[in-house]
């Protein structure tokens, strides 16, 4: 993440946006075990965010500007059966996002939390038949990938004093 902030600004002279997308979901219920999945998880889905801050952040507060945007999830706002441990990292980029916004009133903070999603993100790991059932449910329901880009560009495209701090994005068949 260094690397490719330090690219774009070196490229560009500033970092006006970070879309931090950081996400694996390997389903299965907490008796299974599945400890080196649970870890890819945490590393993926929270450290992976916070690298992205901790790699744009000091660029944005020099200049006095910029937005974050973290890619969350609505199981930030649920737990269910077989995915306590993806709806834990979930819960935890959205605390993330609020204390990063608490503590730098100059810089917009956005957790876009989008539903089932057309994306790879059940084509690994997880338990065999949890992923079979997520992903007939998925593909009956999912709305296009281009929704949370149409949400995120909401978002990035108002004013400087506005801060959009959450939106949720899911099929209107769970509304």
């Amino acid at each position: 993440m260094r690397a490719f902030v330090d690219g774009a600004h070196e490229r560009h002279g500033r970092i006006d946006v970070l879309i931090n997308n950081a996400g694996v979901m390997p389903l299965s219920t907490l008796d299974a075990g599945r400890v080196d999945e649970w870890d890819h998880m945490i590393d993926v889905n929270l450290r992976g965010t916070l690298h992205g801050i901790a790699a744009a952040l000091p660029l944005m507060r020099a200049r006095g500007a910029g937005h974050i945007v973290n890619v969350g999830s609505t199981a930030a706002y649920r737990v269910d059966p077989t995915a306590a441990v993806y709806c834990a990292t979930k819960f935890a980029v959205r605390a993330l996002s609020e204390g990063l916004r608490q503590e730098n009133p100059d810089i917009r903070v956005t957790v876009v939390s989008p539903g089932y999603t057309r994306s790879e993100l059940l084509d690994r790991g997880g338990d065999p038949e949890v992923r079979a059932a997520v992903r007939a449910a998925s593909d009956s329901l999912a709305i296009p990938a281009a929704a949370v880009v149409d949400a995120i560009g909401y978002a990035v495209a108002q004013p400087d004093n506005v801060d959009v701090n959450e939106l949720v994005v899911h099929p209107t068949a769970l509304s």
